[in-house]
């Protein structure tokens, strides 16, 4: 078997965090196992987080009415995207899985892991309008959030004072990783760190070494396949879907809930 390579896209500013320790842990034990892996330390290479005209080389089609998205499909198609955008899909592109390493700020990623998701996930490249969900461009590569929270799990609670985690993650893990089509593995979470004790602390970082011995044969979580959703009526759930699912307890995901309760866990663990 050919050696799997992995691509950690890491954000934080210092190398005395627990988000380096998890993502020094991650390296070292998956390239114990036989896999490459890359890492885009994002702060230290000071990547430019903003989505601008800059990103292209040369001149756009429509410099009056700058429309990013279009604009940096045809350059990604000509081979004029900026240096920094392409050598991040050169990674991407040879990697099998990819994690994201980061402190959650605000619920979601820091603004430098937005950044490169905005900027190297270009139209055409990780996404078209045929292409995308479960029939998206990256369906054969597998990808994960691994970060930490300020907050204690039972915050993220669905009784919890900043809600339900599985709702949090909802934008995230469908609205980006899944819709370029990525098999997500359930989020690596390490709560709270700097609220805990050094031994907890170290305690986290020997799970998350356990959790890697089978990471790369891991299921992924379950989402519900493009070929459900009827394109003729604004892609909403066919008939017979809809019909199949009504009779019971749970919606399908967290996001197409069908008016039901959430179904536990959809998007922290597999196979719920």
């Amino acid at each position: 078997m050919p050696s799997k390579k992995v691509l950690i896209v890491y954000a934080h500013q210092s190398s005395g965090s627990f988000n380096a320790a998890a993502k020094d842990a991650a390296v070292e034990f998956l390239t114990a196992q036989g896999c490459t892996v890359e890492v885009s330390d994002l702060y230290a290479m000071k990547f430019k987080a903003t989505a601008t005209a800059e990103d292209i080389i040369g001149d756009v089609k429509n410099a009056d009415h700058f429309r990013y998205a279009e604009e940096t499909k045809l350059a990604w198609e000509g081979g004029n995207l900026c240096a920094d955008i392409m050598e991040e899909q050169r990674k991407l592109t040879q990697a099998d899985l990819i994690i994201f390493q980061f402190p959650m700020y605000w619920f979601t990623v820091p603004a430098i892991m937005k950044g490169w998701m905005d900027r190297v996930l270009t139209l055409g490249y990780a996404f078209t309008h045929e292409k995308r969900y479960s029939q998206g461009i990256f369906k054969d590569k597998k990808a994960m959030l691994s970060f930490t929270t300020g907050s204690q799990e039972s915050m993220f609670s669905a009784n919890g004072i900043n809600g339900d985690m599985n709702v949090t993650l909802w934008p995230l893990q469908n609205g980006i990783l899944h819709y370029c089509g990525f098999q997500v593995l359930a989020p690596q979470i390490f709560w709270a760190p700097s609220h805990v004790p050094a031994e907890a602390r170290g305690t986290m970082l020997e799970g998350w070494r356990t959790r890697m011995q089978g990471l790369l044969g891991e299921n992924p979580l379950t989402f519900t396949p493009s070929d459900c959703f009827d394109g003729k009526t604004g892609y909403q759930l066919k008939p017979e879907v809809h019909a199949k699912h009504a009779g019971k307890e749970f919606g399908l995901t967290v996001g197409i809930h069908l008016g039901k309760a959430l179904p536990p866990n959809n998007q922290m663990k597999a196979g719920v």
